[in-house]
């Protein structure tokens, strides 16, 4: 473990250390691309006066209450196409393909079914979420081996409770893996529907940064979306995905 964290910090200070060397080769103006003394201290600065904490408020606000949404209907979507055939031939197809569609294309519906308000930029999030958590959900729920669902019949499991008790529990890394990819999803969802629509939030302050021409801005807005990010995949998504592989024996 010790080892771990000690090529973690040797990797960062590496990389500090040539994100430095670059800004003095001065191959770019500073104010195209900023030293990362400079980023860190726009950072600390935004901390200190609350822009940065006003902005990640309003942001996660919006990005748990869409990503939440498309949990719940994501998962529920995903359990009746894997349950249910003609469901599953019906909107297989639609959901694929929906998927592929960038997040930007439902803003426009967005903000025609609803206007510029908070529902137009939490219906992108949820869009963006949505069909890659019922397509896990789906694909590992078909894909639990045969081998458990005999067993569970043979231990006397039927119907509801093998369904519950081996086939679900069965699925879940299947299913965690979708709610990861989900998670980054509704990010870029988020920020897609921010910077477009002018509201407070990070990606707001992406933009002010973009018009300012104040790169330490936003590479340091970006800095904070990666650190939520990895906090939120280290300490929920990542620990329940470790904790469901070491309880079947995969990890």
């Amino acid at each position: 473990m010790r080892k771990r964290i000690i090529k973690k910090i040797f990797f960062y200070i590496i990389l500090f250390l040539l994100w430095e060397g670059l800004v003095l080769l001065k191959f770019w103006p500073e104010y195209i691309f900023p030293s990362p003394i400079k980023v860190f201290k726009t950072m600390i600065a935004g901390l200190q006066d609350l822009t940065f904490l006003i902005a990640i408020g309003i942001s996660l606000r919006r990005i748990l209450i869409g990503y939440g949404i498309s949990i719940l209907f994501g998962g529920s979507l995903g359990l009746l196409m894997s349950k249910f055939k003609s469901i599953d031939d019906t909107l297989c197809g639609l959901i694929l393909g929906l998927q592929t569609l960038p997040s930007i294309c439902w803003l426009p519906l967005s903000l025609l079914w609803f206007g510029l308000n908070e529902r137009a930029i939490i219906f992108v999030v949820i869009m963006g979420a949505l069909f890659s958590i019922t397509i896990a959900t789906d694909s590992g729920i078909k894909n639990v081996s045969p081998l458990y669902i005999k067993a569970g019949r043979n231990m006397g499991g039927r119907r509801f409770r093998l369904f519950l008790y081996v086939i679900i529990p069965a699925a879940l890394p299947s299913i965690i893996s979708g709610l990861k990819q989900g998670w980054s999803f509704a990010w870029r969802s988020l920020m897609a529907g921010e910077l477009l629509f002018v509201n407070l939030g990070l990606g707001y302050l992406l933009m002010m940064g973009r018009e300012l021409n104040d790169m330490s801005q936003v590479i340091a807005v970006m800095l904070i979306i990666a650190l939520i990010s990895i906090f939120v995949d280290k300490l929920i998504l990542g620990r329940i995905e470790l904790s469901i592989r070491r309880k079947w024996g995969t990890g």
